[in-house]
């Protein structure tokens, strides 16, 4: 009995000590507020009637994405967007004195997707590389430019905040980030040092250096039956003194198949030879009365001295454009 009494001392004790439980308020703390919407001393049932009238309007807004002048709209019905009065209710109810609740809001991410992936590429203008065109008389040239596109990820993140927040707003102006071109026009000039032209009708080569017109030469081209090959090729050899091998056709006549040494008095090819394509090249000659006709067997002719000059500006790989 001892035992006992003193067990219901301690227990009695005990629950004297113990704080009462406790009780949730029956209305929302004072300063407490939705989306701008102040529900102080309002009862559950009367905060959820007054988010429903004032927060819901807001909630519901469209969202505004203008990029440049394009405009894209995203509309909360598109997004199957629902605010719950009666979550968001409760979470008032439990919120300290003064304190701006979150309202509780759910949105489906396809549609989310969806519009971004659209505005993003609506927007996207591609970097555009420098370009030339090469013609027989001159060489045109298109400047590089940067292009602009939107970063989704931002743009997406930027849009749930507003779902969250709604008193931020729904107009945005995502800013694009800038896109470096693969090539501009001072990496083609660097890429292209010296260019060659060929007019095979106007008997002229064309020298052009970092893509301006430099200086021209006087030239003989290949004669009917024997056309010089047009297109667009480079210089794919060069040689001094270079050795003549004589192709085996009949205009070769006794030399056909055979090689004449570089420098000897028979050789065609004189003093310095530029390959161009398929046995084709530039090379000096001993008929210089030839220049300015079409003369020879495919190959381009120039006068010894100018082709020694010109054989000192063009480094191998420099593009070559016969016409």
């Amino acid at each position: 009995m001892a035992a006992a009494a003193v067990a219901a001392f301690v227990a009695t004790t005990a629950s004297a000590q113990m704080p009462p439980p406790a009780v949730a308020p029956a209305t929302v703390r004072d300063g407490v507020s939705v989306v701008g919407v102040d529900l102080s001393g309002l009862t559950r049932a009367q905060a959820r009637q007054l988010l429903r009238e004032q927060a819901l309007p807001r909630i519901q807004r469209r969202f505004e994405v203008r990029v440049g002048r394009r405009l894209f709209v995203l509309t909360t019905g598109r997004l199957r967007l629902r605010f719950s009065e009666a979550a968001t209710a409760r979470r008032a109810m439990r919120a300290d004195a003064g304190q701006a609740v979150r309202p509780v809001i759910s949105f489906r991410a396809r549609p989310l997707a969806a519009f971004v992936r659209r505005a993003t590429e609506a927007t996207h203008v591609p970097a555009r590389n420098a370009r030339l065109r090469i013609g027989v008389r001159r060489i045109a040239t298109q400047r590089a430019a940067r292009g602009r596109r939107l970063r989704p990820a931002r743009l997406g993140k930027s849009i749930r905040e507003r779902i969250a927040s709604p008193l931020r707003g729904r107009a945005l102006r995502p800013r694009r980030e800038r896109l470096r071109p693969g090539v501009t026009l001072p990496e083609l000039r660097r890429a292209n040092p010296v260019i060659l032209t060929i007019s095979r009708s106007g008997y002229r080569l064309r020298l052009f250096r970092r893509l301006r017109y430099a200086r021209s030469y006087g030239i003989a081209v290949g004669a009917a039956g024997t056309e010089t090959p047009t297109g667009l090729y480079r210089i794919q050899n060069k040689q001094v003194n270079p050795a003549w091998h004589a192709p085996n056709r009949p205009w070769a006549g006794s030399y056909a198949g055979k090689t004449v040494p570089g420098g000897a008095p028979d050789n065609p090819l004189r003093a310095r030879w530029l390959g161009i394509a398929g046995g084709v090249g530039i090379h000096g000659t001993a008929e210089p009365w030839s220049i300015g006709s079409a003369a020879s067997h495919g190959c381009i002719r120039m006068r010894v001295s100018q082709v020694i000059d010109l054989y000192r500006r063009v480094p191998l790989g420099s593009q070559v454009l016969i016409r």
